[in-house]
């Protein structure tokens, strides 16, 4: 009885002193939770202040007006640009224009870039007519001087080396410089109808750039072109092979 009353109380003490202990954890644990939770507090009431004082500093910073101008302006500029209609050319002012002053509707069309083409072709003829008209005059006022009998006309001789005789020669350079006069006389004629056609030119591309300015050209227009066997019943020749063109609109 005695051993098992000293058992008892050793069995009770253990079971204390357990207690205790597991007693003093658990009041730990809820200590260092409450530590931690008002470290985490201070940690973001830290955080608002620093985020407070930058907002009051950036209300309190001077204000940039010439940017803030500039802003403004890029803004009103870019609405006024969005509200502006589109420009469209008259078909029937632009051919007029065209008409009248040469290179005069693609600057109604608005279509700069054409000018130096047109311009250049208008030089471009100006300077060949000039040109074959000088040399067809020149060498016509030299045929007509060697087939005359005045022998005070002699500009052939200008297109001859210095002291050249011809007498031996004369038939020759007579078909020469009918050649030549002939050759010269052709060319400026060409230059004229050159420098005609690029007028027309001028007048039929400014006609068809102001009928073509609204043309529509969204995605849902298409152009496609593939290869396709033709096959006719009705005959008893082999399949035909071809392309076809597909509009879509």
């Amino acid at each position: 009885m005695l051993v098992l009353l000293l058992l008892c109380l050793l069995w009770a003490g253990s079971t204390d002193v357990y207690a205790q202990k597991a007693r003093q954890r658990r009041m730990g644990v809820k200590t260092d939770s409450l530590v931690q939770v008002k470290k985490d507090t201070l940690l973001t009431d830290s955080l608002r202040l620093v985020e407070e004082k930058e907002r009051i500093d950036r209300l309190e910073a001077p204000v940039d007006t010439a940017a803030l101008a500039r802003k403004n302006d890029s803004i009103q500029k870019a609405m006024i640009l969005e509200k502006k209609p589109r420009f469209i050319p008259n078909s029937n002012r632009s051919i007029w224009m065209a008409l009248v002053i040469p290179g005069g509707g693609q600057i109604y069309n608005r279509k700069y870039w054409k000018l130096p083409i047109v311009y250049g072709g208008f030089v471009g003829c100006a300077y060949a007519l000039t040109w074959n008209n000088k040399m067809y005059q020149d060498y016509s006022q030299a045929y007509l001087d060697i087939m005359d009998d005045d022998p005070n006309t002699k500009s052939y001789e200008d297109f001859l080396p210095a002291g050249y005789d011809i007498s031996s020669r004369l038939d020759y350079y007579t078909n020469l410089f009918k050649q030549r006069k002939d050759f010269y006389r052709r060319y400026r004629d060409l230059s004229i109808f050159c420098f005609i056609g690029v007028y027309i030119l001028s007048v039929i591309d400014a006609y068809v750039d102001a009928e073509l300015s609204d043309f529509d050209i969204s995605k849902d227009l298409g152009l496609e072109i593939k290869p396709v066997i033709f096959n006719d019943s009705r005959d008893r020749t082999p399949n035909a092979v071809g392309l076809q063109c597909c509009f879509k609109f």
